[in-house]
């Protein structure tokens, strides 16, 4: 647990949450602001910074746990499809430093839209250097 986190005191109890799921290892609350009405973070209890820092079998227990509560936004709100997003450092959006799991359902005419901006190699070559790099760091 670290005390200045947000949702470790979601865990605690000291700041109030809307839980939907909860094991010795996981908590499900749902999102104070959430993109689309049903949205709901995954955490693991164990305070980890971000992805690469949380042990596989703590992102083993929260990914099936986000999979029962993709299957719930579709069986109990009707959703008609999920999203799932996982960001990792401020740069890449993540506003919490606890490892978490958006869980997000969609429906058709939800207005939600992702920014996504595609962007393409110089080359083949390029793709394959890049690549080649990725290759060699995986341990």
């Amino acid at each position: 647990m670290s005390t200045d986190c947000i949702f470790c005191k979601i865990i605690a109890g000291e700041i109030p949450s809307t839980r939907i799921y909860e094991d010795e290892n996981t908590l499900v609350f749902m999102d104070i602001n959430p993109i689309i009405h049903g949205h709901a973070l995954v955490i693991p209890k164990q305070h980890h910074a971000q992805i690469t820092d949380t042990p596989t079998d703590a992102l083993a227990r929260c990914i099936a746990v986000t999979k029962r509560v993709a299957k719930a936004q579709i069986d109990a709100l009707g959703a008609e499809g999920v999203n799932l997003h996982q960001a990792n450092g401020s740069v890449a959006g993540q506003v919490v430093d606890h490892i978490h799991f958006h869980v997000i359902p969609r429906f058709s005419g939800d207005g939600h839209h992702w920014n996504w901006n595609n962007k393409a190699y110089d080359s083949i070559e390029a793709m394959s250097e890049i690549g080649t790099k990725l290759k060699n760091a995986i341990d």
